[in-house]
């Protein structure tokens, strides 16, 4: 989902410093900008938005929640840490890369799901991890699909030295792939369900062999009022019970978030068929109460210092503090950046 894009923070800090603007506090605020992406786990906020279910909550806490659709997944994320949005979806390698280490204190405050299919890598002309020894792949460099790479290269004793990166854009990787005889690729949904389409094309590795490691969450400043993600979080498990029972709302929203999405319903029902989403609330607070997320995010901060998305200046993985649900952190405790809680899930 997820091409790393250097932020100019500089020049903000410029800008702010000649034209500071007036304070204000984050309980004093009653209009939230909430931004979003394309992908299976998230198409739940769209219909939220339209049928009034974002706003029914949105009221119960006296606020008002503008939602954005934001189409380049990457941009969302710099818009959110550059101020424009006070929320946003992301995974958990992009929160740690992006508004954390660019210093913009956040908090996940859902857990929605995790890839268990929806991120894999494809090729034509072979059938394993060893087959793309001394090929070109196309993929987002520095994101998810990139540590997905790493990740199968790694468990086939392989690394990055035995194969050629070509930073791709998501929305041209599927249409490259299809073209190239001899093509191969990371991605996620859809581009990926459109590149294994195409002519000869082998899923070799996907994300249900790593599960738990890439996590769908929506993101909240962390000095966001309580109100902003009691309100998301309401909304978000009322979908949830609409997606968990069977029956002509949950039909609807299927045939609704299939078409956002610009997929059929069967390819849509196939997405999330490998996103295991955590339906309710019982499962997501296990989840993210458990060891995993800790692991996890180990891994990831690990191979996010190593590709140098902590920036030149890092010494160390612990740039940035990671904190989970019992208090744990990881990395710099005088530096949390990063936050998982179950507080508003529960």
């Amino acid at each position: 989902m997820k091409q790393k894009i250097v932020l100019i923070f500089a020049a903000l800090f410029i800008f702010t410093a000649i034209y500071p603007a007036a304070p204000v506090k984050a309980d004093d605020k009653k209009t939230f900008e909430v931004a979003w992406s394309h992908y299976a786990g998230w198409e739940p906020w769209g219909y939220a938005a339209e049928t009034g279910i974002l706003k029914k909550w949105a009221d119960k806490y006296n606020i008002e929640i503008k939602l954005t659709l934001v189409n380049d997944y990457i941009e969302s994320i710099n818009l959110y840490t550059t101020g424009k949005f006070d929320a946003c979806t992301m995974t958990n390698m992009d929160g740690l890369t992006i508004p954390a280490v660019g210093g913009i204190d956040s908090t996940a405050v859902i857990v929605g799901d995790f890839s268990n299919g929806n991120d894999g890598i494809a090729m034509k002309n072979g059938s394993s991890v060893a087959d793309l020894k001394g090929r070109k792949i196309t993929l987002v460099e520095l994101s998810v699909s990139h540590y997905l790479l790493a990740r199968a290269l790694d468990m086939n004793n392989m690394s990055e030295k035995d194969v050629k990166l070509i930073n791709t854009s998501d929305a041209d990787i599927a249409a490259i792939f299809t073209t190239d005889d001899n093509g191969a690729t990371v991605t996620w949904n859809p581009p990926l369900m459109q590149t294994l389409k195409a002519k000869g094309a082998t899923l070799i590795f996907d994300s249900s062999k790593i599960p738990g490691e890439i996590i769908d969450l929506m993101v909240v400043k962390t000095e966001a009022p309580d109100s902003l993600k009691k309100a998301l979080v309401g909304a978000w498990y009322e979908m949830m019970t609409i997606l968990s029972n069977e029956g002509a709302e949950k039909d609807k929203a299927i045939a609704f978030m299939a078409q956002a999405s610009g997929a059929t319903v069967e390819e849509f029902k196939k997405q999330l068929s490998t996103t295991a989403m955590f339906y309710t609330v019982a499962d997501a607070v296990a989840f993210v109460s458990s060891d995993k997320p800790k692991a996890t995010m180990e891994q990831v901060r690990q191979f996010s210092f190593n590709k140098g998305l902590y920036g030149e200046s890092a010494s160390s993985a612990d740039l940035v503090g990671i904190e989970f649900d019992d208090g744990t952190i990881l990395g710099d405790k005088k530096n949390v950046k990063f936050r998982f809680t179950t507080k508003f899930m529960q």
